[in-house]
């Protein structure tokens, strides 16, 4: 059944604020002043080393009380930089007893994407809110299974969409949404680096990643889409090939067409031979769009070749306190995990299209 686009917008406006506001939420918060929920990052690559350790050094709602890693080295090395204690230190095979930690409320799941159901679906049954990276697993299936873990065990989901909480991106899609240069007639959105060398990387293995680029900065792009058209897409049409002989179990491009009912269609395009990361919108009186739309910041929004001057954010930060107030006032989470599905129903479309050449309704 198609969504319409103001149930979109209604249901993605849930939970922190809707789309089109500035702030997500006043509500004051359950727990007593000065009490930080506890988080355990499970998974210590270079986003968890880079990203969301120094951004746990900035949050207001939310501290790093304990670590899940497979190398014994990185134990001791997070251990004594971060001061976790040694009974919040946990590996891969006795990851199940951090149920009976209370000093840990949530777990963060920054594992290869083949990793992403096995680990959320633990943490949920072990009574632990549930940060899982996008995209949210490697299949449909596997997406239901977490988002069935959470809902029996009771606990939160919340999907790394951390641009969903971004200013610059906020205002990008209340554009779309308010119309402010007329009706949307066009969209294109593209996502890409070029990968040289560093080839033991998981993401470059199809076992681990489940794709090629889609799996890793394409979800960016048709994320970004769904929103910026407040509606989803009735069928994909896509292509992909390969060029360079070192993608052998993955693709190294992929394009793909999102048609709306309508009659939008958005071009969208990921590679690891090429180097773009941006979205632009076509309306009745002009063009708006995100640069560095997907990076870590600075965000930076145009209009009609305007800059517009909206403030930057550690985009994990606010990503984990939005997170954490959700738990502690007991409210929707603004990237739930049906964002994860609905992403993940698009991107079986997208493989099976580039497969079959033929169009393929969602």
């Amino acid at each position: 059944m198609t969504v319409d686009r103001r149930s979109f917008i209604r249901s993605a406006s849930l939970g922190m604020g809707a789309l089109l506001v500035p702030e997500y939420s006043s509500s004051p918060l359950l727990r007593p002043p000065g009490k930080k929920l506890g988080i355990a990052l499970v998974g210590l690559g270079n986003y968890s080393r880079g990203r969301l350790a120094p951004a746990l050094e900035e949050t207001e709602h939310v501290r790093l009380a304990g670590i899940v890693t497979g190398t014994p080295a990185k134990e001791k090395e997070w251990g004594e930089r971060y001061n976790i204690p040694a009974e919040n230190i946990y590996n891969y095979d006795n990851f199940d007893e951090i149920a009976s930690n209370d000093d840990i409320d949530l777990v963060y799941i920054v594992l290869p994407n083949s990793m992403h159901a096995e680990f959320s679906i633990r943490g949920a049954k072990a009574g632990k809110h549930v940060i899982c990276e996008k995209p949210m697993a490697t299949s449909v299936k596997d997406a239901e299974a977490i988002i069935k873990a959470c809902e029996d065990n009771n606990v939160k989901l919340q999907l790394g969409y951390r641009l969903l909480y971004e200013p610059n991106t906020r205002e990008f899609y209340r554009y779309a949404h308010e119309n402010v240069l007329g009706e949307v007639r066009a969209v294109e959105s593209s996502n890409a680096f070029y990968a040289g060398d560093g080839w033991d990387n998981w993401r470059f293995h199809g076992e681990l990643s489940g794709g090629g680029p889609l799996m890793d900065m394409g979800v960016y792009s048709l994320h970004a889409v769904r929103h910026v058209m407040g509606t989803e897409p009735v069928s994909i049409t896509a292509q992909s090939f390969n060029v360079r002989p070192k993608f052998k179990t993955i693709e190294e491009t992929i394009l793909w067409q999102m048609h709306f009912d309508n009659g939008v269609i958005a071009n969208c395009m990921s590679s690891y031979s090429a180097r773009v990361g941006g979205i632009e919108v076509h309306a009745d009186r002009g063009t708006f769009r995100l640069d560095s739309a997907f990076g870590y910041g600075p965000v930076i929004m145009y209009a009609n070749g305007e800059f517009l001057n909206i403030r930057h954010t550690n985009h994990q930060a606010v990503q984990m306190d939005a997170f954490a107030k959700n738990i502690l006032n007991d409210t929707p989470v603004l990237s739930d995990g049906m964002e994860g599905l609905k992403d993940m129903k698009i991107i079986e479309a997208i493989y099976q299209a580039a497969k079959t050449g033929k169009k393929v309704m969602v």
